[in-house]
């Protein structure tokens, strides 16, 4: 092998700044190099389109193809070692929040169904070996406190007999579960020489149906769990790297078994979502198994708890920094500081919260005494939904960027009366809890702080289907003003982060036209800052079918408006029949649709003044009715037309239809 270091075939020597210094750094022409030369580091090759750079202690190499070969050498780079530095730990935060990134990835591309590859109704995340939340994507804030209970209930169930190649399902608010459809699969990490789980990677799904006793497996008046689909606290998906499809199965349709419920409409979307879930979950392991090869357990391990203490400061910090303000205006006059304040569902049910804070040392107790008592309805919320709402609330409210982690409730008690809205029986119904319940819980912790107005209260959920399918959707609604900022309107907010199925996906799949989905002007609160304004949303049914409504903020209990702002407009549900018709669906209900029968939905929430200045919250699912002017539009068509016919077209008669 020719060595050109040895040869006076570089053009130049020019002094180069490299990690340990400048270094004389040799200049060659590539096309001077013939095939075997050998280029020792460090050096800069040079051709017409590119710039090849050899670090010290590299050799390139000329290949037979004229290719350059790099040999990597020891560099003498610093060993990373466990003890904490900065710049690491910024490294280790996005390398963490990576993994759980690229699991999501995986699942929207492999996954089917609609609900997941085009709304994105999921979360992946990753958790250490004590269960705690160590990283996650940013994807759905109310899967992801709650998903933390989950792991670590199994870790409680199964003890040591958690093998290699096992893969969890579970969805049982029991068990850490955030209502049925959510689907949570959760998969051991482990690596050679050692006999537990160094980390453990999970991912929530929402599946448009399970089974139970309504199409899309959201009931509105359920009352007890049964009806709301397949329940499943502990099921070994995956068992030694055999995917247990005859069990899940099973599982799927064990619904069937109750009165006047069904099985799974759609079972082959279900258990693909499965599979892609699992391996979603394969990508985690890979990646953390690269990191832990590329810097060893126990510096991983290490990092992992740095992360954890660093939001842990981040909150105690901001704690005592909203302790010493209320103390400056005259709040307290204690070291604990209180702060109070109750919101109301729709029935009436008081959330009550009483937040006290040590300013010494940065805790919290967050206090819930008071709260209604469980309810016979399906709006009663699991802890892990309370959870999660706290440790989103909390992350919002720090000023800096850290990562959503356990760490966040790493200072904070609570206090949750056994039997209430927030910690129903085993057997309660829960299917709003998770999508109604959490935002109100969001609304309370805001309120006690005067953070900021209330936003639309709910994520106002429609499914609709019949015996062979189900589609679900959450639609969006307007965001609460802030002490310096106006609320967005028409956004998913809170604990919700879903997007909208795209309206080509929509009636390419399901027997519906969207008519109209628009802002509804003027449904945000008034004040210096306006509230988010609500939506329309206006559909035509093509086929017979069952449609189900789950919203809250349709009674009398407006969104919150602050130091003087207005409250936001209540929201809305109807149904309008051909013939002119209309029908007041209320907060929850079900309809049977006929083909061309329409519906129409909008919403509004309040506007909120805060420091003098107005807040705005936003909603949605309120249908515009007489002071709005007259929006409905005549749908008639007969069904046994051919598919192709103009679904738009106007009733001769020119009535509403």
């Amino acid at each position: 092998m020719n060595r050109a270091d040895d040869l006076t075939s570089h053009t130049a020597v020019m002094q180069c700044f490299f990690d340990d210094g400048y270094h004389d750094t040799r200049i060659y022409l590539l096309e001077s190099l013939g095939a075997g030369y050998s280029v020792s580091g460090p050096a800069i090759l040079i051709e017409t389109n590119s710039t090849i750079l050899v670090e010290p202690g590299c050799c390139a190499m000329v290949t037979a193809n004229g290719d350059i070969e790099i040999e990597i050498g020891n560099v003498g780079q610093d060993q990373i070692g466990s003890q904490l530095n900065s710049i690491q730990l910024s490294i280790f935060s996005h390398r963490f929040m990576s993994i759980a990134e690229q699991m999501g990835r995986v699942l929207q591309r492999t996954a089917i169904s609609t609900n997941i590859k085009e709304r994105l109704d999921f979360s992946c995340a990753l958790f250490g070996p004590d269960g705690g939340l160590v990283a996650n994507a940013p994807h759905i804030p109310v899967h992801l406190g709650a998903m933390q209970e989950a792991v670590r209930w199994q870790m409680s169930y199964y003890g040591e007999n958690l093998r290699e190649g096992d893969v969890i399902l579970s969805n049982h608010p029991a068990a850490g579960g955030s209502h049925l459809p959510d689907l949570t699969v959760i998969t051991p990490v482990f690596i050679e020489d050692q006999s537990s789980p160094i980390f453990f990677v999970a991912n929530r799904g929402h599946h448009a149906d399970i089974g139970g006793t309504a199409p899309g497996s959201m009931p509105p008046r359920s009352t007890a769990l049964w009806e709301e689909g397949m329940a499943v606290k502990s099921f070994k998906l995956v068992e030694a790297g055999c995917f247990q499809e005859q069990g899940i199965t099973d599982l799927l349709m064990s619904p069937a078994q109750y009165p006047n419920s069904s099985g799974t409409r759609n079972l082959s979307d279900n258990l693909s979502d499965l599979k892609a879930q699992v391996a979603a979950n394969k990508m985690g392991i890979t990646l953390v198994a690269q990191l832990v090869e590329e810097y060893s357990l126990h510096v991983v391990q290490a990092y992992m708890q740095y992360i954890q203490d660093n939001a842990e400061i981040a909150v105690r910090e901001m704690l005592k920094e909203i302790a010493t303000k209320a103390e400056k205006s005259g709040h307290t006059k204690t070291n604990r500081t209180i702060f109070a304040a109750e919101e109301h569902m729709d029935d009436g049910s008081p959330i009550c919260l009483k937040i006290t804070i040590d300013k010494h040392d940065g805790t919290a107790e967050f206090d819930f005494s008071g709260t209604g008592n469980e309810v016979k309805g399906n709006w009663n919320a699991p802890c892990a939904v309370v959870f999660s709402a706290l440790i989103y609330c909390l992350r919002c409210m720090v000023g800096h960027d850290v990562p959503l982690n356990q760490g966040c409730l790493a200072p904070i008690t609570t206090i949750i009366p056994p039997g209430s809205l927030l910690d129903p029986s085993d057997l309660a119904a829960v299917i709003g809890g998770n999508v109604l319940t959490s935002q109100r819980i969001v609304d309370v912790v805001f309120k006690a702080f005067r953070t900021c107005a209330a936003s639309q209260g709910c994520m106002n959920n429609v499914t609709f289907g019949d015996d062979t399918f189900a589609y679900y959707e959450t639609v969006a609604g307007g965001a609460g003003a802030g002490p310096s900022w106006h609320g967005r309107s028409g956004v998913h907010t809170h604990m919700t982060n879903t997007r909208i199925t795209d309206p080509e996906i929509l009636e390419k799949r399901y027997p519906v036209v969207l008519k109209q989905f628009a802002v509804n002007e003027g449904s945000g609160g008034e004040g210096l800052y306006v509230g988010g304004h609500g939506v329309i949303r206006e559909m035509l049914f093509r086929h017979q079918l069952i449609l189900c409504v789950l919203s809250e903020r349709r009674g009398e209990f407006q969104p919150y408006g602050m130091d003087g702002g207005s409250p936001g407009k209540i929201g809305e549900n109807w149904v309008l029949k051909c013939g002119g018709d209309r029908e007041n669906l209320g907060a929850k209900n079900s309809a049977q649709l006929e083909p061309g029968v329409c519906r129409l939905l909008s919403c509004m929430l309040a506007v909120v003044n805060y420091w003098m200045s107005t807040f705005a919250v936003a909603g949605y699912f309120l249908v515009e009715n007489a002071w709005w002017g007259r929006v409905w539009r005549c749908y008639n068509r007969d069904p046994k037309e051919n598919e192709e016919s103009d679904w738009r077209s106007v009733c001769k008669e020119g009535k509403c239809c």
